[in-house]
């Protein structure tokens, strides 16, 4: 099968992480062994994840922060008073999706306090 004009359509058809993943999967040979769901449902990740990590770094940049601080870099040693277990649960968003508004359900939750 001829995979350059594979992933020349890919490509002009804007679907970048779909041309990625297919040269990554062709790369290794453990992948043949997949059906043609798998792999279409493993090329549909590559592009759903560049999608999303491009769509990051564009509010990342469109935002204008003072300081690129992620959740990672955090230092737990200084004094402040910060519970990492508490914390890495709270950055998980994990409280968001547990507790979904419903319709009938017509409580919103708020969450204030110091940024810091």
């Amino acid at each position: 099968m001829l995979t350059h004009p594979t992933l020349d359509q890919l490509h002009d058809l804007g679907l970048h992480g779909m041309a990625k993943g297919f040269k990554d999967l062709g790369a290794h040979p453990e992948t043949a062994s997949l059906d043609h769901a798998a792999w279409l449902a493993l090329l549909l990740d590559h592009e759903t994840t560049l999608r999303r990590q491009k769509r990051f770094e564009r509010l990342a940049r469109v935002a204008k922060l003072r300081q690129a601080a992620t959740v990672e870099d955090i230092d737990y040693r200084t004094a402040r008073g910060l519970d990492r277990a508490m914390f890495l649960k709270l950055a998980g968003c994990d409280w968001i999706r547990t507790h979904p508004v419903r319709a009938a359900d017509e409580s919103i939750w708020l969450y204030l306090g110091g940024s810091g």
